[in-house]
């Protein structure tokens, strides 16, 4: 998620700062599936078992996004955009499905060109009923009474204070529990948190990704589908028809878990879906992140402590197309501030996945978010690869040095780091084995550079360097594109140039 919103909350000192990687609103896409029973349909406010107790102190806003959904070509890192709901309109629904079925089928044939057999998506754990699905997570009916910030009501007319409902995900794990509320007033940073669309996108992302296409129709056509009775729901005040609708959803969504129909779905996929791993790591985030970002006032300008974040569709393009991460490999990232990227490329690839950062405040609110995403990768259903946060100065970490020489992919956002470090950090690659791919904002081999008799041992002799264009919207610090690198170590160059000049 972008930090930006939430620094200029913070204050007018923090604007100029830039904090790394985030986790931003999704495309969700949208299909369909099953219409209810209503025998036996809950209303969502009795979930099917006793509902766990939460570490309030854990507990921050959430940035969700607007029910309006974002096209590709328009897809800024922005705090997911949240307002007042409005759902008197069908027209972006209409346009939203036209873009993301183009957007899916080109996704579908990108994946498909590179397949990993070997990752397996769906968390078996979050299939079983052994515990009863009980685990300690941040519930979004937490969030209005812990944003000290922002004034929330209920989320229309006539709606009593403090209604609650229990929502089902995917998995047999227990029900979250909304409070239906909305800020007062939208605020100028879009950084509120809204039930009602925290809820619709939710279910969005469900009926793309969970169900068969014999289900997507009757989850979502213009008729019976649980979003647009929601959006009527809410259009017309209605408390009951909103319970009912969301009762029905949670009957229908868990018996299709219970007849293994998603976990069939999961179990053919070899990938999570960008916009999927975006959503989940924007609640992690949201719930965690967003309401200690003061504490990142440490980070200084001119100093190897500042840098931006790398925005999820640009890290998506970096594992998938210039890397090829597979899910048996290694991903580490150098810097990795709160751990964002580290945690995408764990659910997004399933690979083992590694971040070290030295500031401390920043560490924490990194562990609060891995706790928070392991407990919203169960509760979606999803296995996520080994995710290790370590703490301190990755030129001297002895973890880090034990697990750099096995990693496949280093990830370094050197955009702010003194030309000192960028050099220190070349010795450091020495070390890597061949074929591991490094992708940084600034080349760490100097532009002209050739290999000669006199420099022949030099590290930067050992990295073949591709200069990339990303493009507008994919780092925090700029609108604008720009360029990237990946550099690779092939150390035979080196040896033939050897050869040549015996």
């Amino acid at each position: 998620m972008s930090f930006n919103h939430l620094l200029k909350k913070s204050s007018a000192s923090t604007q100029s700062l830039h904090i790394r990687k985030e986790v931003v609103t999704t495309k969700t896409t949208i299909r369909t599936a099953p219409l209810p029973s209503t025998a036996s349909r809950s209303n969502g406010l009795q979930p099917p078992r006793k509902q766990t107790k939460h570490a309030q102190d854990k507990v921050h806003r959430f940035p969700s996004h607007t029910i309006k959904k974002e096209n590709d070509a328009s897809r800024k890192r922005r705090t997911p955009s949240q307002g007042l709901v409005n759902f008197s309109s069908d027209d972006s629904e209409v346009e939203f499905e036209k873009e993301e079925e183009g957007s899916r089928k080109k996704l579908k044939a990108e994946l498909g060109q590179d397949t990993d057999l070997k990752r397996q998506v769906r968390n078996k754990t979050a299939f079983s009923e052994d515990d009863e699905g009980i685990f300690s997570m941040v519930h979004a009916a937490d969030i209005p009474s812990l944003d000290k910030t922002t004034k929330y009501i209920p989320s229309f007319e006539g709606l009593p204070e403090n209604t609650e409902v229990a929502l089902q995900y995917p998995s047999a794990s227990q029900r979250e529990r909304y409070l239906l509320m909305q800020p007062r007033t939208r605020r100028s940073d879009n950084n509120d948190f809204n039930a009602l669309e925290d809820i619709v996108h939710v279910m969005h992302q469900v009926i793309a990704h969970y169900l068969p296409g014999s289900q997507r129709e009757l989850f979502d056509n213009d008729t019976t589908g649980y979003p647009k009775r929601l959006h009527r729901a809410i259009n017309r005040k209605s408390e009951d028809e909103l319970k009912t609708v969301i009762g029905d959803w949670n009957d229908a969504l868990s018996k299709l878990r219970l007849e293994g129909v998603i976990a069939k779905i999961l179990d053919d996929y070899h990938s999570v879906q960008p916009d999927l791993v975006e959503r989940i790591l924007s609640q992690a985030c949201a719930r965690t992140v967003s309401l200690g970002v003061k504490s990142l006032r440490e980070y200084e300008n001119g100093t190897d402590n500042v840098y931006g974040e790398l925005l999820p569709r640009f890290v998506s393009r970096i594992l998938r197309e210039d890397t090829h991460l597979k899910s048996d490999q290694i991903f580490v990232d150098l810097g990795s501030g709160v751990g964002n990227v580290v945690l995408q490329a764990a659910l997004e690839i399933g690979c083992e996945s590694w971040g070290c950062e030295m500031m401390k405040n920043t560490c924490d609110l990194a562990e609060q978010q891995q706790t928070e995403f392991e407990a919203r990768c169960r509760l979606w259903g999803l296995a996520a690869g080994g995710i290790h946060l370590e703490r301190g100065d990755f030129l001297s970490n002895t973890v880090i040095a034990q697990i750099l020489p096995k990693a496949d992919v280093v990830l370094v956002n050197n955009q702010a780091f003194t030309p000192q470090l960028n050099e220190r950090l070349t010795s450091l690659f020495l070390d890597l084995k061949e074929g591991c791919h490094i992708v940084s904002l600034k080349s760490f081999v100097p532009a002209g550079h050739k290999i000669s008799a006199r420099n022949l041992y030099s590290p930067f002799n050992v990295l073949e360097v591709e200069q990339k264009e990303y493009f507008s919207e994919c780092v925090s610090w700029t609108a604008a594109p720009g360029t990237y690198y990946v550099s690779r170590k092939d150390s035979r160059k080196i040896k033939a140039f050897a050869a040549r000049n015996e």
